[in-house]
């Protein structure tokens, strides 16, 4: 087998192949042979054709099923000797094959591109980390939300107001306004107002007693576009909040003997709250700054597989609701552009440092996720007995360990940031 080889780019390779007569004999033997047993013709038994008559009439029928058969056989040899991965399906052309001839083909590919890294030295990569700080409005809405939690809800006869929930059957209807069928959607729960509507869909909310409707335009997907709905009220009720005294502190957690007991585990909680929502930006600024650096090229393909199954995750989250897959694809490609860049560097990183992730690396993350939830002991040790769960458990190992080693090469930029800023942002979207 003779191999010419192209480079079209970094990630595009074209592979000539020429396979002379006498090492395709063989397989083409078995090709009449098996074509021979499948063909009738008048006056012989199956498989007992004379070769020529058989050639005579059939040579094209078998020349075209020898290579439908021995094809792909042919063009992974190739690739296996020349050491490359293919990492989606070859374009085939100018393909030439009579019996008794070479074989030749054009086998055009895509690879995983070679990436290298930047000279890595102390400060190479400009990361920015936060620090933030709350105040007595984060510890009072955490309150709220441990109430909120513990709320107990009455029904309510004399008319939704602002906050209720109204249990409801929301039926789509077509642009002139007919239900749609197969488009009706019973035991919804909608929330009204409080920032769940605009100001006119919760004034048409806002009195609705059981047994009335009304008619809403509402968002059907993440792309934004507004459907019209009948919603029908089956029933309205009312969160009743449990007030702050001893027998709420009991129920949140019997250690809390005061308000103030209470306070300061909801500090605790807020601190690291803000901590790991700090680590999470930190490491994604650290992968980010490399991905910068570095500015790997990437296979094409490799990005379509990625958005291929991406899109196929939010079509599973849309519950059967129209998507249009290309708006979804635009939103993202800079997404998957960037996985698929940090991925390349993620295996470079590993050789260059030579990182691994030990069996008592495992057995230490087992131990610590037991130890935060010890009843659930072998229900844990059996889930990671399965490989594939265990393999996810190693490459979140792998990604910390990586981070870690990022790390050293960081010129780091220490930033403070007080909440009320940060809930300030979130009102204005």
């Amino acid at each position: 087998m003779k191999i010419k080889i192209k480079k079209i780019n970094d990630h595009t390779r074209e592979l000539g192949i020429d396979i002379p007569w006498t090492e395709l004999e063989s397989d083409f033997e078995t090709s009449i042979r098996k074509f021979s047993k499948n063909v009738k013709m008048p006056g012989f038994r199956s498989g007992k054709i004379p070769r020529d008559r058989l050639l005579g009439q059939f040579q094209a029928n078998i020349e075209a099923e020898f290579l439908d058969a021995n094809f792909q056989k042919y063009y992974l040899m190739a690739v296996q000797q020349e050491k490359l991965v293919p990492v989606n399906k070859a374009e085939i052309k100018d393909v030439h094959f009579h019996m008794g001839e070479h074989l030749s083909f054009v086998a055009v590919f895509e690879v995983e591109p070679d990436v290298s890294l930047p000279r890595l030295k102390k400060n190479t990569l400009s990361v920015q980390r936060t620090t933030y700080l709350h105040d007595e409005q984060d510890i009072d809405d955490a309150i709220i939300q441990l109430r909120k939690a513990n709320a107990t809800m009455t029904t309510v006869e004399s008319g939704a107001a602002e906050g209720d929930y109204l249990i409801c059957t929301l039926q789509k209807l077509d642009e002139s306004g007919l239900p749609i069928i197969g488009k009706k959607f019973e035991k919804q729960y909608l929330r009204v107002g409080k920032g769940s509507f605009t100001d006119d869909q919760k004034d048409k909310m806002v009195g609705l007693k059981p047994g009335e409707s009304t008619r809403l335009r509402l968002p059907v997907n993440q792309d934004g576009e507004d459907a019209d709905y009948e919603l029908t009220v089956e029933n309205v009720e009312r969160e009743i909040l449990p007030e702050v005294n001893e027998e709420f502190l009991k129920q949140i957690d019997p250690k809390l003997d005061s308000i103030e007991s209470l306070r300061n585990d909801v500090v605790k909680k807020i601190e690291e709250n803000f901590k790991e929502r700090s680590k999470t930006a930190y490491d994604r600024d650290l992968s980010d700054a490399l991905i910068d650096k570095a500015n790997p090229s990437f296979a094409p393909s490799m990005v379509e597989h990625y958005l291929t199954n991406l899109v196929e995750d939010v079509k599973k989250q849309n519950n059967g609701e129209p998507l249009e897959e290309d708006k979804v694809r635009e939103h993202y490609m800079p997404l998957a552009e960037r996985n698929i860049k940090w991925y390349a560097l993620r295996n470079k990183l590993i050789d260059h440092g030579d990182l691994k992730v030990s069996e008592q690396d495992l057995e230490n993350e087992i131990q610590r996720l037991v130890d935060s939830t010890p009843a659930s002991e072998k229900e844990i040790r059996k889930f990671y007995k399965k490989p594939s769960n265990l393999k996810r458990l190693e490459d979140g190992l792998m990604e910390k360990i990586i981070l870690e080693y990022l790390e050293q090469f960081a010129k780091v930029k220490e930033v403070e940031v007080q909440t009320k800023d940060l809930r300030g942002q979130e009102h204005a979207h």
